[in-house]
């Protein structure tokens, strides 16, 4: 856990879910003050240039209201604003007293960069198959309601073990998580998955469980025999020519990874991130990633263990298939979002977007005043529909 002199006023880490509005912000900021975390080393390569461009200009509607940049950020609490049109920064603007260096934390857009480890751990051969058991790298689960669930159907979140994600009720198995979390036991989090019970056979339900993305951090330290936040480091942070540091939030000091969130990283970094997806998983001519598995996410192939799943119904997204939301398409289909779109997606209004048909990538911090904002989610996807539209 990091200090500094004269820190900041900053709300409990037991009221992450529920905090005051006068230290929402603050504590977003900086999150790697009130939890153990592990450092995602940049390295003492040459960044990785992103240039300057005309400057584009979204305007949208809603609720009749016409709105421009700077109405929209303040409708929905936008605390920092990347746009990216290839390596170029068409629009980059921070509020509320973040800046350049601010590194905001992701809530569950961790959850897509966990799931591109896993990736990469099954490009290096680390992970034999997606098709593997996961009591293979997380043998403490075997005889648990995880026994007989593939990586890909936690991946996919289609265990059939029981989750109830739901944050503000003290009872879910979101807030059990959190409470093991808070004690900073090495391993209390898997106790809590263990006990879970089966309610489906795997792979006929989603269910919707960050209980599922942490396991990701368990099958990948397993496999590669390394900390998530250093395989991260030496895989991609460094390759991809990273400005900065990031850091992961740990299940205790010294521990495991949340790879399901916690994760924190300054704005043109997650852009960046955003690039080396919509690149197809390459940093220069080395493929990091599985060749097609980028192309892989926004479509759910015969030989899937989804291929029977009714796909998820939400207020943006048609699917979510290895921890992305995909984005509706044919008959509702949304203006501005094009066949290869998709998002990962955090809590208080974290968005990382791509387009690969338009080469967008958008970057959105909110403080958002609760985890779940269907409004400011309408909002925010009528934003970014009117940014792939500028160009």
């Amino acid at each position: 856990m990091n200090h500094i002199d004269h820190a900041p006023a900053l709300g409990r880490p037991e009221d992450l879910y529920e905090l005051d509005s006068s230290v929402q912000t603050p504590t977003f900021r900086h999150m790697d003050l009130l939890y153990p975390t592990r450092n995602v080393p940049h390295g003492s390569g040459p960044v990785h240039p992103l240039t300057s461009g005309p400057e584009i200009a979204p305007r949208y509607t809603i609720d009749d209201e016409h709105c421009d940049v700077d109405r929209f950020m303040q409708r929905n609490d936008i605390t920092g604003l990347l746009v990216l049109k290839g390596d170029r920064i068409a629009l980059e603007k921070y509020a509320q007293g973040n800046s350049q260096r601010t590194r905001w934390t992701s809530f569950s857009v961790a959850k897509s960069i966990s799931s591109t480890l896993v990736a990469a751990a099954l490009h290096d051969g680390a992970i034999r198959s997606p098709l593997d058991p996961v009591t293979h790298y997380v043998p403490q689960l075997i005889g648990s309601g995880y026994d007989g669930v593939t990586v890909e159907q936690v991946l996919n979140m289609t265990s059939g073990v029981r989750w109830d994600e739901t944050y503000r009720n003290p009872q879910s198995d979101r807030r059990a998580m959190f409470s093991a979390q808070l004690a900073l036991e090495h391993g209390g989090i898997l106790k809590v998955l263990a006990a879970l019970p089966r309610l489906h056979a795997p792979g006929t339900v989603f269910n919707y469980s960050t209980g599922e993305s942490f396991l990701q951090a368990e099958i990948v330290r397993a496999a590669t025999g390394m900390p998530v936040a250093t395989y991260l480091s030496q895989k991609i942070w460094q390759p991809m020519g990273m400005e900065q540091n990031a850091f992961w939030q740990l299940d205790s000091e010294g521990g495991l990874e949340i790879a399901s969130s916690g994760f924190g990283a300054v704005l043109r970094d997650y852009g960046r991130f955003g690039r080396f997806i919509a690149n197809g998983g390459k940093i220069g001519d080395g493929q990091v990633l599985p060749v097609g598995w980028v192309d892989d996410i926004v479509r759910l192939p015969a030989v899937s263990p989804l291929r029977d799943v009714k796909p998820y119904a939400g207020p943006h997204a048609l699917s979510y298939h290895h921890q992305w939301w995909l984005f509706p398409q044919g008959e509702q289909a949304m203006a501005g979002h094009g066949a290869r779109a998709f998002s990962a997606i955090g809590v208080f209004g974290q968005y990382l977007y791509i387009d690969r048909d338009a080469d967008v990538v958008v970057v959105l911090w909110s403080s958002a005043p609760a985890p779940e904002m269907p409004a400011y989610e309408r909002e925010i996807v009528a934003f970014i529909a009117a940014s792939v539209e500028s160009f």
